[in-house]
């Protein structure tokens, strides 16, 4: 006598909970490890006075402030002189690079009075500095 079955039986692995298991394991081992710093050797580093003396001869500082004063390595100049000024900085370092620094009130005329004595120049390696806002933080 052959019994057949009408019911068959299938495997299930339930996963509905499964979310909450790794959440939950998720949490304990956040809460339980334990970060530690590495101590090591205390290196005391060289430093390369070298070549950040290397740099300073590389860059030439242009500032401009609130008020619209202009300063060129530390120097006070006039708009007028800063084509003159940076001339001869070039031609004594041709890879010379412009370092370009304004306050952020400073008025765009003079800005574009120094854009057009460094173009006037031949200064073409220049970059504008800014400070980085960090988002969410406001000073």
């Amino acid at each position: 006598m052959n019994f057949n079955r009408s019911t068959k039986k299938e495997t299930y692995i339930p996963t509905s909970s499964m979310g909450d298991i790794a959440f939950l394991l998720l949490v304990f081992f956040m809460v339980t490890v334990v970060f530690t710093d590495e101590s090591g050797l205390v290196v005391t580093l060289p430093r390369a006075e070298a070549s950040e003396e290397g740099l300073r001869d590389l860059i030439s500082n242009v500032y401009i402030n609130e008020a619209g004063m202009i300063s060129i390595d530390d120097m006070i100049v006039r708009s007028e002189d800063v084509g003159q000024l940076m001339m001869r900085k070039i031609t004594e370092n041709p890879f010379m690079i412009v370092a370009f620094k304004t306050d952020k009130f400073t008025p765009y005329g003079v800005v574009s009075e120094v854009m057009e004595g460094l173009k006037e120049a031949n200064a073409v390696k220049v970059f504008f500095n800014t400070d980085m806002e960090m988002p969410g933080l406001a000073f």
